[in-house]
């Protein structure tokens, strides 16, 4: 995979994790019909999702 697909794919994977670490939290109300809004599992899900975007991130950075 390429340097620039590995920073796109990590910078994908880090919003995501924070979307779901808001949702799964209740601050981020959208979209309104999500099972996930309110779900603290959601929220240790996006952190996970979160710490492996970084890491790849940093290890793309590097190459």
């Amino acid at each position: 995979m390429g340097r620039k697909a590995l920073i796109g794919l990590a910078i994908i994977m880090m919003a995501m994790g924070g979307l779901w670490i808001g949702q799964g939290l209740g601050i981020i109300q959208w979209p309104a019909s999500s099972f996930m809004i309110g779900q603290p599992v959601w929220s240790w899900n996006g952190s996970a999702l979160l710490l492996v975007g970084t890491v790849m991130l940093w290890f793309a950075r590097r190459r």
